[in-house]
């Protein structure tokens, strides 16, 4: 089988999305299937081209069984939304154009959203290798933007659920992370639940967690040296720093614990949100804001928690599924998470015995039991041990690429 996947991010990018489809792609190297990638040159980490990579419109790789075709992103102001949209739509144009023109046809077509406009890439590209086209949606677009504040156009917004729609139905089968994100979708299509006999098909593959790349291990790290974070209870979000996460939450408890010299607290990450939320902290000792680390110190960074945060705005959850909280509970360390209630995430940390789900927008449910967890180190052992042994009847790497790769065939069958 020869797949086409179009997707924003591929190594060595940094972006979560960019891990996730890189590790698909080698599992099904393994699995026997030949893999042509276009995605975008590295950007993720400083919003613009790394330098190793530049010169070039255009950068292609081979490998025994893949080829990578990486083209110019057109970075823009992260905190600018329409430039930002003019990028991506660049970025699809080229993807498109590549994807429609390149040689060999593929037996099936892989796309990747956010952002959503590459439905459309993987669409024209599957038109016209006469293929059928497998849509992977990572966040539910628009709604995750509406919900966080990025868009607000009313104009905008029925415009994006137009493609999105039209995106759905276009495709032959629809890929998301939970049953909530699989009702969502079904829902936009004016049916409810999952009907494998129907077009599209809607399948839920959640994201992997790789338990032997990621473990648990001791608090004592040099991360916590480099930062100058002691022997303090560290209570650590790490992840985007952008408009879906309500951080401000933090903020607010650093304050509340800005008498205490045993609890610091820990941004760590980059976006579009952490130049205002610095100068918010500017008088707060007890907050340390850290860049985005390698991809190769992410089990370190994990250990040097004490406490992680897993935080989105009120409404958020229903069309996002952080997948930083997977590989929290498989370093075996607690969550704090504040979530809307009966979602994924919420749902995941009860039956992990992993953490605590509060309601999104309780900020004195999360203070409290974030003041529960700071006081009772025992508690949080007991939930990091839990969150590990849970977590190791997680998906692998392996078993979520077997997944595509039937959903793959079925498809194909399907379009024969």
């Amino acid at each position: 089988m020869r797949v086409l996947a179009i997707c924003p991010h591929f190594e060595p990018d940094t972006a979560p999305t960019g891990v996730v489809m890189t590790r698909i792609v080698r599992e099904l190297l393994g699995l026997g299937v030949d893999v042509d990638v276009v995605t975008s040159l590295p950007w993720y980490r400083n919003h613009a081209v790394e330098p190793e990579w530049r010169g070039k419109l255009m950068q292609r790789t081979t490998e025994p069984g893949l080829t990578i075709t990486r083209l110019h992103p057109f970075p823009s102001d992260k905190g600018n939304l329409v430039a930002r949209s003019v990028s991506f739509g660049a970025f699809t144009v080229e993807a498109a154009a590549w994807a429609v023109v390149r040689g060999g046809r593929p037996d099936v077509v892989f796309a990747m959203s956010p952002p959503i406009t590459l439905g459309m890439a993987g669409y024209l590209a599957a038109k016209r290798w006469r293929a059928p086209l497998v849509f992977n949606i990572q966040d539910v677009f628009p709604d995750a933007a509406v919900a966080s504040g990025t868009i607000t156009n009313q104009r905008v917004i029925r415009s994006a659920e137009r493609l999105e729609r039209s995106l759905y139905r276009k495709s032959a089968a629809v890929t998301v992370l939970s049953e909530d994100l699989a009702e969502n979708v079904g829902n936009k299509l004016g049916r409810s639940g999952r009907d494998p006999g129907r077009s599209p098909r809607i399948e839920v593959i959640p994201n992997f967690v790789d338990t032997q790349a990621i473990q648990p291990a001791d608090r004592a790290t040099s991360y916590r040296d480099e930062f100058d974070l002691g022997d303090r209870v560290v209570v650590m979000y790490a992840g985007n720093v952008g408009h879906s996460q309500p951080l401000d939450l933090v903020l607010a408890a650093a304050r509340h614990y800005r008498g205490r010299d045993d609890v610091v607290f820990v941004i760590n990450g980059n976006g579009s949100e952490r130049e205002r939320l610095e100068a918010a902290a500017h008088d707060l000792t007890n907050v340390r804001f850290v860049d985005f680390q390698p991809a190769e110190r992410l089990n370190e960074v994990l250990a040097s928690g004490d406490i992680h945060l897993v935080l989105l705005h009120e409404g958020m959850a229903a069309a996002s599924v952080p997948s930083k909280m997977y590989s929290i509970l498989a370093a075996g360390r607690p969550i704090l998470a504040s979530v809307d209630r009966g979602t994924e995430v919420q749902r995941t940390l009860e039956a992990s015995n992993g953490g605590i789900a509060t309601d999104a927008g309780d900020t004195d449910g999360f203070h409290r039991s974030l003041a529960l967890l700071i006081e009772q180190r025992e508690r949080r052992d007991e939930m990091g041990t839990a969150a590990r042994e849970w977590v190791e009847q997680w998906h692998a790497p392996r078993q979520v690429a077997e997944q595509y790769l039937a959903l793959f065939a079925a498809v194909q069958g399907h379009q024969k």
